[in-house]
């Protein structure tokens, strides 16, 4: 066999060389793209984070809990606190029923997430217009609060959380009208049409909330979103009375949702430089659907996609003292906790207020009036709401069309002023739907969807509701929720 001359052998070798660095050139353009590693992370701009709780009382003890929690995971992390910008109402800590006055815990052995928390915008303050106004950075439009806004440049990354109730295209608020999802995919269009973001991510935890993103989320906007549940079903809480891992004996109220506390705990204990929010998506699916069980939820990401393979360290930070772990796909907790249907959260909270107070107390007669106008309440929606349907639509009719569930990937309603008018109009005859109301929105998406007119709605909803119940959770006195 003849061998190769050596001009050849050296064009051949030097040719492998060429090749070789190319690959490796390459290989660390993508990572640059998709894997930042702690070495390649970008360092020009800066970390943003909008944490809002959406609720207001103590029966919903647990959003403003999660967001605490997630505000002491962002400055472990690193993140200043002038660039976290925090929403809650801010009557959890001191609230007379709180066994640690003062302190808030997001899981039963926990300790103190209050500390040190920002009040940036609290009591009536906490509003889907101040919301909107601190996302797009617009402080002339801010209506009471610190004034801190997410003031971003074209190389910031911006994390957003949001926790409370929701329902079908809506989440709520403790002040003013729900956030309805056209409006806040909007304001997300707006912010990158602005070009004060390079990477937005966005985890959003109520009921339904894969209704908030779906077929609305634009993919070409640099935004990756993941959700609590899918457009159809229920969030959970966690950590609540009368479960073996619930909270300590003191508490009447659920701690933490389960969603929340599956991202939060895998933040606080993994190396976020190395863990990316894909790994982090899979690990808190898998313990938000409770093993497959009739308690939990579906997680659902929506957007662009490709942001998943970014490291959490990008938008979170992490904490130094986590340096050292070393991710695999099984390094998640999982919890032992039985959750609780978000809807049913308050119930639990109420029944077990009465359940401790002692008998023929002033406690216990507060309790039980309290628990039956929770209740009183619920009957009150639910009924009048499938009346409604049955007066549009005849008795056999009215159910199939008020609860149709368009196929996966479609927006919910086709005219988002019509639902928003429906739904005003529902309250100026019959009270406030509330937290619990939410769940029917559905219901006035599908009324518009089936082309009744206001003036129809206007009509059965008086024939509905002659009266306002006199039930606080029916009035009007937090406004319209549209």
């Amino acid at each position: 066999m003849d061998t190769l001359p050596p001009l050849f052998l050296s064009l051949s070798l030097s040719l492998c060389l060429l090749s070789l660095a190319t690959l490796v050139s390459a290989r660390h353009a993508l990572a640059g793209d998709f894997l930042r590693l702690p070495s390649e992370s970008d360092t020009r701009g800066t970390r943003w984070a909008v944490l809002l709780a959406g609720s207001w009382g103590y029966s919903n003890y647990r959003h403003q809990a999660d967001v605490c929690h997630a505000y002491q995971i962002l400055r472990k992390g690193g993140l200043k606190e002038e660039n976290i910008v925090v929403f809650m109402y801010d009557d959890i800590a001191f609230n007379e029923e709180n066994p640690r006055p003062g302190v808030i815990i997001n899981k039963p052995d926990g300790g103190d997430v209050y500390e040190g928390v920002p009040k940036d915008y609290t009591g009536e303050d906490v509003n889907a217009h101040n919301f909107f106004a601190v996302l797009l950075g617009n402080k002339s439009a801010l209506t009471g609060g610190s004034g801190k806004v997410v003031d971003s440049g074209p190389d910031d990354h911006i994390f957003i959380y949001f926790t409370d109730h929701g329902g079908a295209g809506v989440l709520g608020m403790p002040a003013g009208p729900f956030i309805f999802a056209d409006d806040l995919n909007e304001v997300l269009k707006k912010k990158h049409a602005s070009g004060t973001y390079k990477r937005l991510v966005f985890y959003l935890e109520a009921c339904e909330s894969g209704s908030i993103f779906e077929g609305l989320l634009p993919e070409d906007i640099n935004v990756y979103a993941t959700t609590a549940s899918n457009a159809e079903e229920s969030s959970w809480g966690t950590y609540c009375p009368g479960d073996y891992d619930g909270p300590p004996p003191e508490y009447s109220t659920c701690l933490g949702d389960l969603y929340s506390i599956a991202w939060m705990e895998d933040s606080d204990i993994h190396n976020l430089r190395t863990e990316t929010l894909h790994q982090q998506y899979k690990l808190v699916k898998e313990r938000t659907i409770g093993g497959g069980s009739y308690y939990g939820s579906h997680v659902m990401q929506y957007g662009d996609i490709d942001l998943s393979s970014d490291v959490l360290f990008q938008y979170l930070g992490t904490n130094p003292a986590n340096d050292n772990f070393t991710f695999v796909d099984e390094n998640y907790l999982r919890s032992s906790s039985k959750p609780v249907n978000q809807h049913d959260a308050d119930l639990i909270h109420f029944w077990d207020k009465f359940r401790k107070a002692p008998g023929d107390s002033a406690k216990k007669n507060t309790a039980q009036k309290q628990l039956l106008e929770v209740m009183s309440h619920r009957m009150h929606i639910d009924n009048t709401v499938q009346l409604i349907g049955k007066l549009l639509f005849g008795v056999e009719k009215g159910p199939e069309i008020l609860n149709n569930v368009r196929p996966v990937g479609s927006v919910l309603v086709d005219d988002w002023a019509c639902m928003k008018a429906m739904v005003r109009t529902f309250e100026t005859h019959c009270g406030s739907l509330s937290q619990y109301g939410m769940k029917h929105m559905r219901s006035f998406a599908n009324i518009c969807n089936a082309g009744i007119k206001n003036e129809q709605m206007a009509e059965v909803s008086a024939q509905a509701c002659v009266s306002i119940p006199a039930n606080p959770w029916s009035s009007l006195q937090r406004g319209f929720s549209a």
